[in-house]
């Protein structure tokens, strides 16, 4: 799905305009954006939760020339799923 028919399906389950429904997107990713970007985490619950997972820095290769190079350590955002999302999509029931 793209971010299009995201906003056209907001836009018709909410039964606003697509002009609002891409704005309260827009709004929702900027939150998640800032909130990870200062080293919090957002839970939804039963959605999922969004954070911040600190990647270390380690060797890797260069897939070209197989030469050894190094990977600096950075910051990576991590979404983990909630309950009833993993339901949704088939997982396991309890």
């Amino acid at each position: 799905m793209t971010k299009a028919e995201l906003v056209g399906f907001m836009a018709k389950k909410a039964g606003i305009g697509k002009g609002k429904a891409e704005g309260a997107l827009n709004s929702f990713i900027e939150a998640v954006s800032s909130t990870l970007k200062k080293g919090n985490k957002i839970a939804l619950t039963g959605f999922g939760t969004f954070s911040v997972s600190n990647r270390k820095a380690r060797m890797g290769r260069n897939p070209q020339t197989g030469a050894a190079i190094k990977i600096k350590a950075t910051k990576v955002p991590k979404f983990t799923a909630g309950k009833s999302l993993k339901e949704a999509v088939g997982g396991k029931k309890k």
